[in-house]
């Protein structure tokens, strides 16, 4: 974990010391003119060099400390993970327009405070008949939390899939700031210019051919 937020750390600080020194060594009289010297090539290279520290930064948190939980859970019953604890509210049956699905209901709290409910869902659609899992996502800027139904172990107790991805969302995030700097550099002027035709040999014969020399 030290080793992947110092490599984010380090790409986003020589990326801002490239454009300060770029800035410095400008002749551009003022600040506004010296930031428009710079092409949008250039603009493009920090924001997608950003975008990779974010991404690493997402990478790394989530490999270092994600967790997930797989539990036996009753009515009424909660499990705790990362400082979140879930309360298990039991499962009912809906219809939807074209499956079947047990729905599942979990109180989050933390510290007492209640974040939020997620409902996660096993559906049976009419057609294939093949049983799928729908997990119940609450993201944050920080954190995701996913949920999801597995099997019923008993008459009121279902396996429920717990997780906790801290940063997860960066590493999407950092994807769409790398696009971000990937479209700023394709918009340079200089991509969408022209080449000038080649001059040809009549046009830079422009004057009379010389007379033969005489003997």
């Amino acid at each position: 974990v030290s080793f992947g937020l110092l490599l984010a750390s380090w790409i986003v600080a020589t990326s801002l010391a490239g454009l300060v020194h770029r800035m410095r060594s400008s002749a551009g009289p003022t600040l506004r003119a010296r930031l428009r010297s710079a092409s949008r090539a250039y603009y493009g290279m920090v924001v997608a060099h950003i975008g990779i520290a974010v991404f690493v930064v997402g990478v790394t948190m989530v490999r270092g400390y994600g967790v997930e939980k797989d539990v036996r859970m009753e009515v009424g019953e909660t499990v705790e993970v990362s400082g979140y604890v879930f309360r298990f509210g039991g499962v009912r049956e809906v219809k939807g327009p074209n499956y079947l699905a047990a729905r599942g209901t979990l109180e989050v709290t933390r510290n007492g405070s209640p974040v939020t409910t997620m409902y996660p869902e096993k559906r049976v659609y009419l057609v294939q008949q093949n049983p799928m899992t729908e997990a119940a996502i609450d993201s944050g800027f920080t954190r995701d939390l996913f949920v999801a139904l597995g099997e019923p172990v008993g008459d009121t107790a279902w396996v429920v899939r717990v997780q906790h991805k801290p940063f997860i969302g960066w590493i999407w995030g950092g994807c769409v700031v790398m696009a971000l700097g990937g479209a700023l550099a394709i918009s340079d002027r200089r991509y969408r210019v022209a080449p000038r035709p080649l001059a040809t040999a009549s046009a830079l014969d422009t004057g009379p051919a010389p007379a033969p020399a005489r003997s």
